[in-house]
């Protein structure tokens, strides 16, 4: 029976098998979304410890460190073992546009939620025009929905 060798199926084999073996970081996927006055962001973090997460904001970069250990049992013989130990990190440029004083944070079924609030001075205003000689107001309809979607870093 001929072989076919294909590149691409041992390339893709090599691959998964540095990266698997790899010790270091592993994947925390997440979703941004801004809400009214915050920012949302769900981190899922499954069979983690809450205590063994650590969100910290230096300057304008918020980074996210978890830890998931699994449990070994003395004489057992694993059949499969797919769940990954290690340790998880994840870093976010907040931009100027945050208060980073406010964020919040909570951990419920696997899922960090972290909430950032839009700083006062990010927030949409509108702006009184003066009359030339009077310096009275000038009274003018209100701007809806001046919220400009930003690309990039959060509250940039």
């Amino acid at each position: 029976m001929a072989m076919k060798f294909d590149p691409f199926r041992e390339l893709d084999r090599v691959a998964g098998a540095l990266l698997e073996s790899r010790p270091g970081l592993r994947l925390m996927p997440m979703d941004l979304y801004r809400e009214k006055d915050h920012y949302i962001l769900s981190a899922d973090l499954p069979g983690i410890d809450p205590g063994s997460v650590d969100i910290d904001v230096d300057g304008q970069l918020l980074t996210i460190r978890a830890e998931r250990t699994l449990r070994s049992a003395e004489g057992v013989k694993w059949l499969t073992r797919e769940r990954e130990s290690g340790s998880f990190l994840r870093q976010l440029s907040l931009g100027q546009g945050v208060d980073t004083e406010g964020i919040s944070a909570r951990y419920e079924n696997g899922v960090l939620s972290v909430a950032i609030p839009v700083s006062e001075r990010a927030k949409p205003r509108k702006i009184e025009i003066m009359s030339g000689e009077a310096s009275t107001p000038i009274r003018s309809s209100a701007v809806k929905g001046s919220d400009s979607g930003s690309q990039g870093a959060v509250g940039s």
